[in-house]
C-alpha cells in the first residue's frame, strides 16, 4: 500500500493496454528554472510524468506546484543530505551529505531505509501517493542498490523503472512491476530532439509499456548541471505542436507508470 491514503479520483489507476507510452521527465525540485521546464511540459507538452528529489532546498515548492499531477520519486542517493536520520556517518561526506562514489559499498538495508524514508518524504510533500520509484543517475544498477529499492518497492506496492534487460528481469524476479522497454539518455548533445522524437515514435515496440525518459526545463538558475541548455532543446521539443500531432497520428497518448498497476 502507498504511504499516504489512496489516490484522489483524479490518481484513479487506469486498465493496463497493449502498449503504452510513459513520457518520464526526471530531476523535479533539483533547480527551480528546471521544475518551471519540467511543469510547462506536463501541463502545455505531451510529457506525461515526473519523478521528484526530495532532499534539496527547491523540493518542497516544486511538490507544491505539482500536486494533482503524475508525480514519483527519484530517489537521490548521489547529492545533499540523507533524509533518513539513521543513514552511516561512514557514507557520508564532512559536510553530511551523500558520497556518490561510494553507493555501490551500501548495504541494501541502508538503501531501503534510506528509500522508505524519501518515499514518506515524496508523499508528504505532494499530499498524494507517488506513481512509482527511480533513482538519479540510475544507481540502482548496483545489485545491493536495487535489492534495497526492490524492498520498498514491494511494500509500498509501487514500479520501478527498469533500464536494460538484465534490470527489468532483476526487478520481476522480486516481484517488482517495471516498463518492458526503455529509451533515453542526457550527455553532451540534447537527446530528446524533434528528429529523434520522429525516430523513436517510428521505432515504438508495437506491445508492452515503453518509458522515454526525458530531461526538459529551463535554464538552471542555481545549481551548476552538465546538461543545462540541452534541457531547453528537449522542452521545446515537447511543447512543438508537431509532437503531440505525431502521436495523434500513431494512435497514442502518453501517460505515467500507474498504468502498471502495483506489483
Amino acid at each position: 500500500m502507498a504511504l499516504l491514503p489512496g489516490p484522489s479520483p483524479a490518481l484513479k489507476e487506469p486498465a493496463t493496454p497493449p502498449r503504452a507510452l510513459i513520457l518520464n521527465a526526471d530531476d523535479l525540485g533539483y533547480d527551480p528554472g528546471i521544475t518551471r521546464g519540467i511543469l510547462q511540459a506536463l501541463r502545455e507538452g505531451v510529457v506525461s510524468s515526473s519523478t521528484l528529489l526530495v532532499n534539496t532546498p527547491w523540493s518542497e515548492e516544486a511538490a507544491r506546484q505539482a500536486r494533482g499531477l503524475a508525480i514519483g520519486l527519484h530517489l537521490n542517493l548521489d547529492r545533499g543530505p540523507p533524509v533518513g536520520p539513521d543513514f552511516p556517518l561512514e557514507f557520508r561526506s564532512v559536510d553530511g551529505g551523500f558520497i556518490g562514489a561510494r553507493v555501490d559499498a551500501l548495504p541494501a538495508d541502508v538503501v531501503e531505509a534510506e528509500a522508505f524514508a524519501q518515499l514518506g518524504r515524496a508523499e508528504r510533500m505532494l499530499g498524494q501517493a507517488v506513481t512509482h520509484l527511480d533513482v538519479h543517475k540510475h544507481l540502482h544498477r548496483h545489485p545491493r542498490v536495487l535489492e534495497g529499492l526492490a524492498r520498498v518497492a514491494r511494500r509500498a506496492g509501487l514500479p520501478v523503472r527498469s533500464i536494460d534487460a538484465d534490470m527489468r528481469e532483476a526487478l520481476r524476479v522480486l516481484g517488482v512491476a517495471t516498463n518492458d522497454h526503455f529509451v533515453g539518455e542526457s550527455g553532451e548533445a540534447a537527446y530528446w530532439t524533434p528528429e529523434r522524437f520522429a525516430a523513436a515514435l517510428t521505432a515504438l515496440p508495437s506491445e508492452g509499456i515503453t518509458e522515454w525518459m526525458c530531461h526538459p526545463g529551463h535554464l538552471p538558475e542555481v545549481v551548476t548541471s552538465r546538461y543545462a541548455a540541452q534541457r531547453e532543446v528537449e522542452l521545446a521539443t515537447f511543447l512543438h505542436p508537431r509532437s503531440r500531432e505525431a502521436l495523434d497520428r500513431a494512435g497514442l497518448r502518453t501517460t505515467d507508470f500507474r498504468v502498471l498497476g502495483t506489483s
